[in-house]
Parts: C-alpha cells; structure tokens; sequence
C-alpha cells in the first residue's frame, strides 16, 4: 500500500500538480488544479496507484471495474486487471453519461466505480446511477485523489490515495477572479 506521501511525491514527479486559476468541471474556480492525466502517461506509476487503489477491494468479489471517460478509462482498466475483473467506461452522449460501446452490466454484478479525481462526485454518481439502473451493486468509490477533504458523499463507501482540502470558490466569490487572473478550464467537459 502507498502512503499518502508516497502518492504526493509521484504526482510532483510527473507534474499532477498545477498552480494557476482554474474553472474546475463542477464550475467552481480553484487556485490548483490535479491533471492526473499527467502520471497516467507512465505505465509503471499508473499499475502502482492502480494496484494501491485495487488494494482497498480485494476479497469483495468486485466482478466490474467501471469510470467516465475519459479521465478514468485507464484507471478501470489497470484496477480491473489487479481484482482480475472486467473493464467498463462511460461516455457522455449529448451531455448525459452512458454505457456505449455494447457494454452491460448484469443484474446483481458486483461494481467498483474509479475515477481520477473528485471534488463535488458528480461525475462519479453518475455512474453510480447507470450501475444501478443496470441492476448492478454499486459497492465503492475509489478514486486517485478525493480534493474535498473527505466531505463529498457519494452514497456508497470511497477510498482515495490522497485527501486534499484545495479551496474552490464560486465564479462571484473567487479572489483570482478579483485579480483578473486568466482562466483556465482543463477539466473533461468543454
């Protein structure tokens, strides 16, 4: 299992980390943004978070991995690999998350929903809909890094690598704003 630390020093490494003024996907404004897409581009640092996070679940007989695209499409797959499950991810049609491609979910299958990184859980309950609209057992979240400080509730039990509590500010309340400090907007959805 990788400490918190552990995690910290390979996101510093492969540039996870951003400072700047950023318009997260909830809409919130942050001074820090995560591109965890940055680590994913190792094959050896995305197997060892992936196996930390497919850590907290083994012996719960987890049957699919599954992530919104496309952020958490690795992530699925590598996690899935460790509990040695298959691999699922979601995609937005016409700006409604779904299950594309000829992928199902069997009634009663066990799932893991995984995704990079969450501040407010909506793209991750989304899935978690989709799961239970399939008949299939949302049992967990696990995600790289949970940037509410644990205060997001998803409704079923998350793990995280690391918890970070990274201020995010309505668009009216944000100090960079204020500063007229140009915005960025990395996130999944444009």
């Amino acid at each position: 299992m990788l400490t918190q630390e552990e995690v910290l020093e390979i996101f510093r490494r492969t540039g996870v980390l951003w400072e700047g003024h950023f318009r997260l996907t909830s809409g919130l404004h942050a001074g820090q943004y995560l591109q965890c897409a940055q680590v994913l581009q190792y094959p050896e640092e995305a197997a060892r978070l992936c196996a930390a996070l497919a850590e907290n679940y083994n012996g719960q007989n987890i049957q699919v991995v599954i992530g919104p695209a496309t952020g958490a499409i690795i992530l699925a797959y590598e996690v899935a690999r460790f509990l040695k499950a298959r691999a699922l991810f979601t995609e937005r049609e016409e700006g409604v998350m779904t299950l594309r491609r000829g992928f199902r979910i069997a009634p009663g299958e066990r799932v893991l929903v995984v995704e990079d990184v969450v501040t407010t859980g909506g793209s991750v309950r989304e899935v978690i809909e989709i799961v239970k609209a399939a008949g299939g057992v949302p049992v967990g979240a696990g995600v790289l890094v949970d940037r509410s400080g644990g205060k997001v509730d998803l409704g079923v039990p998350l793990k995280a690598l690391v918890f970070l509590d990274i201020e995010a500010y309505k668009p009216e309340e944000c100090p960079y704003c204020r500063q007229n400090l140009p915005i960025i907007k990395p996130g999944s959805r444009r």
